[in-house]
């Protein structure tokens, strides 16, 4: 018994001795294994579409679904946002320092952005040209956090008013505006917009405006209030989302 004791003890220590030796050590220290084992991280960026897609039957929760051994699906969604309000997060959401993988990011605005400037929601709206520089400066912002990082832009998907003042009405009876916030074709101008930046600053895109109206009674289909995305909207956009390479 008293043999085994320096084989027991010696088989205690040596481990101690290795952990102790890798944090000395800087090339081996535990902070660049983990940092080399870290899973990599896709970002969803956006407005309330882009915070309402983990819901049940949404499409970031269909990406997190496919890629869930591959990466982490991050969502960083906020109602009511427009770009000129996404800028004043893009440090915290994503600081320049930052060690964390960023493999892709969707940018998902423009709906807020399109609300008709002296309606009711007219303190969401953000000129075109405006919302084009924004979009410029968010790239540029990602761009710089990883030159590697997939960026994808989306444009807003159509808007149906008729069934938007049915939902408004419900909500408010007879306080509901009578003017619609929006509309489908200056939605439409901000989509191209869009697509425009996407190109000019070499980033993917999805056409979401343009490829939703391709189906017999979108309005239905896709849209739960107008707005917002039905199951069948929210799988159009997965769907979209993966043909661009994601």
């Amino acid at each position: 018994m008293f043999l085994m004791l320096p084989i027991v003890l010696v088989c205690l220590f040596i481990p101690l001795i290795i952990i102790y030796q890798l944090k000395k050590h800087p090339r081996y220290s535990f902070e660049r294994i983990v940092e080399k084992k870290m899973r990599g991280q896709i970002m969803l960026f956006g407005d309330s579409i882009t915070e309402q897609s983990f819901r049940q039957g949404g499409w970031g929760a269909a990406l997190a679904n496919a890629y869930c051994r591959q990466a982490d699906v991050v969502l960083r969604g906020y109602a009511g946002y427009n770009t000129k309000w996404a800028l004043f997060l893009l440090n915290r959401i994503f600081p320049l320092d930052s060690s964390k993988p960023r493999i892709a990011t969707t940018i998902f605005f423009g709906a807020n952005d399109a609300a008709l400037s002296g309606r009711t929601n007219e303190r969401f709206h953000v000129p075109i040209e405006d919302y084009k520089q924004n979009l410029r400066k968010i790239v540029l912002h990602l761009k710089e956090c990883s030159p590697t990082m997939l960026i994808v832009l989306i444009t807003p998907p159509p808007f149906y008013e008729e069934r938007r003042h049915e939902y408004l009405k419900s909500l408010l009876g007879e306080n509901a505006p009578k003017l619609s916030e929006r509309t489908n074709e200056v939605t439409g101008q901000y989509a191209r917009a869009c697509i425009e930046t996407a190109k000019e600053m070499g980033v993917m895109s999805v056409d979401l405006w343009s490829k939703m109206q391709e189906t017999d009674d979108w309005q239905n289909k896709f849209l739960i209030d107008g707005l917002h995305l039905t199951t069948e909207g929210n799988a159009i956009v997965y769907q979209e989302v993966i043909k661009s390479h994601l």
